[in-house]
């Protein structure tokens, strides 16, 4: 065992004697070290809870046979953290997290690793570790929070900021703006809907890191302890049989994942997501391949912010492990995949199935014929962009309308509350990337306003920064490369008409190339001021949205 090195031998009794001054007896120092990484944090509401479950997974290692050691990671809340400069610190926490979980568990000798988790950069940043760490391990999340109830009608995160719009537009009260605040969030978990958090949480189910059920069961439930528990035991299995993440993260599973993504009607993110875990384990995951495997794979969940079903739906239907017996039904999931049981995909789902065709519909009678996400190129996005097209209005699948243009999110938000942005506008927001922004903030706030307004069926967004998976309407994000890179969106002005085509995958500013060529002459190159030094080190290394916003290695 790794732990060996650190409590075998006459030379190691100074190490085997700080572990007594933390409480461990000879018989348990001699058990496998297990890392429980627990994210717990106050102001999280997707983690105000682990604590608890951290508890639990310690109870399954501990009857295991496992020495379980807790240790902390930071998080930040993407939605307390939207719409101002503290969204620029979300994406770069990330490699924090991945980074701060490879310092202890290779400065501990630990054996293996169980990472409690919920929420946005917290999932990838410690699947991250995982891959690049390669040592047994089991991802286990916090679980969903139930959807709020207000006048009969389910509502959540997203409902508020679109309720916001209505009221910059006169169509709601401020007074009715308090109830859905005091009603969308009603307990603890990840946000109701698909959005990024719960969308990464199915992820991990899908790719073979985390059990069945991690995805979907909510967090209020008995069963979800019970899943920390069986995650405890899980990960002693796998040291056991010496499974490790890169035998369960090979292509195969990558496929399985973004197949299920589109199913789902994931958010953009993991388009940011999937190619940095891959990244981790060794291995690429392009674009491209979202839009072949979705060619295929229909969209076949109407989840919010696109549909009226949340993640507590999901569960009652059976859950990701029933979306993944659908989709194997025509071949669309490989079965051979080793996951976090020891057993394969296909073993797995010997005994799912769906128990709600509404929730997770039939292959021939999908939401839609194709996946909920697209990657688009063109000569605005000459690398890539992501949209949605599942939360797309079909009359803005294609759109031609003048550009208006914004550095920055601030400037972008200030026209549309200022009711300046008109029906058939195209707002282009850019320097938001990850070197310009830095950060590549999520701006749920200009998206949600916007539908808030009745905007979201005539006005399309586009930007080099990121869109929140509570996110809906022609909202492409990730657009590459970006303003601060010299990318085609930096020399788009004030009217030029850009074309959108998201069935043809087609992303097109349709200005001539000479006078591109002009603009491009007088272009400086410019990046959104900012005062802190880690924000500065992050934009010095990190690369672009296309390629996951991966940090550079040392050596390139």
């Amino acid at each position: 065992m790794r732990s060996d090195s650190a409590k075998k031998g006459l030379e190691r009794a100074p190490h085997r004697s700080l572990m007594k001054a933390s409480g461990y007896t000879d018989w348990e120092i001699e058990r496998p070290w297990i890392g429980v990484v627990n994210a717990y944090n106050a102001i999280i509401p997707g983690h105000v809870h682990l604590n608890r479950l951290a508890a639990a997974v310690k109870a399954g290692v501990y009857a295991a046979g496992g020495l379980p050691i807790e240790f902390p990671v930071i998080g930040v809340c993407d939605g307390i953290a939207m719409n101002h400069a503290g969204m620029k610190f979300s994406l770069p926490s990330r490699e924090l997290i991945m980074d701060s979980i490879e310092v202890m568990a290779e400065g501990h000798a630990l054996d293996a690793l169980v990472m409690v988790t919920n929420c946005d950069k917290i999932i990838p940043g410690m699947a991250m570790a995982a891959a690049r760490l390669n040592i047994p391990t089991v991802v286990l999340s916090g679980g969903p929070m139930m959807a709020g109830l207000l006048k009969g009608r389910e509502v959540d995160l997203n409902t508020v900021f679109e309720t916001v719009g209505k009221c910059i537009a006169g169509s709601a009260t401020e007074e009715e703006l308090a109830e859905v605040e005091n009603a969308a969030c009603p307990g603890c978990g990840s946000c109701a809907g698909m959005f990024t958090a719960n969308t990464m949480n199915c992820m991990m189910e899908a790719l073979g890191l985390a059990l069945p059920g991690n995805g979907t069961i909510p967090a209020v439930m008995a069963a979800r302890e019970r899943l920390a528990k069986d995650a405890g035991r899980a990960v002693m299995t796998l040291l056991e049989k010496n499974i490790r993440p890169r035998d369960i993260l090979t292509r195969e599973a990558f496929g399985n994942a973004v197949a299920v993504d589109l199913a789902l009607g994931g958010s953009t993110n993991t388009a940011l997501h999937l190619p940095a875990i891959a990244h981790a384990a060794g291995l690429e995951l392009p674009l491209d391949l979202f839009n072949s495997i979705g060619e295929k794979v229909p969209h076949l969940c109407s989840m919010s912010p696109a549909g009226p079903h949340h993640i507590q739906d999901l569960y009652r239907a059976g859950g990701v492990q029933a979306v993944m017996a659908r989709l194997s039904e025509k071949g669309f999931i490989r079965g051979d995949c080793t996951t976090v049981t020891g057993r394969t995909v296909s073993e797995n789902l010997s005994k799912a199935s769906v128990l709600d065709d509404d929730v997770i519909r039939p292959l021939d009678a999908p939401y839609h014929a194709q996946g909920g996400l697209a990657f688009l190129k063109g000569s605005l996005a000459p690398l890539g962009a992501i949209v949605k097209q599942s939360a797309v209005a079909d009359e803005m699948l294609r759109h031609k309308g003048p550009a208006r243009v914004f550095d920055g999110e601030e400037a972008a938000f200030r026209a549309i509350r200022g009711k300046e942005i008109k029906p058939g506008d195209v707002v282009v927001i850019r320097y938001e990337g990850p070197r310009g922004g830095p950060g590549m903030r999520e701006m749920l706030t200009p998206t949600s306003s916007l539908a808030g307004m009745g905007l979201d069926k005539s006005v399309a967004l586009i930007t080099d920064g990121r869109f929140s998976g509570a996110s809906r309407g022609a909202a492409i994000g990730h657009v590459s490369p970006e303003a601060a890179a010299g990318g085609p969106i930096a020399l788009v002005r004030e009217g030029d008409l850009i074309s959108i085509d998201i069935p043809g995958k087609k992303l097109e500013l349709l200005v001539d190339e000479a006078e591109l060529e002009r603009r491009k002459a007088d272009w400086k190159p410019w990046m959104q001021p900012v005062r802190s030094a880690f924000l500065n080190r992050y934009r010095a290394f990190v690369t672009s949205g296309v390629t996951g916003a991966v940090m550079k290695e040392g050596n390139e």
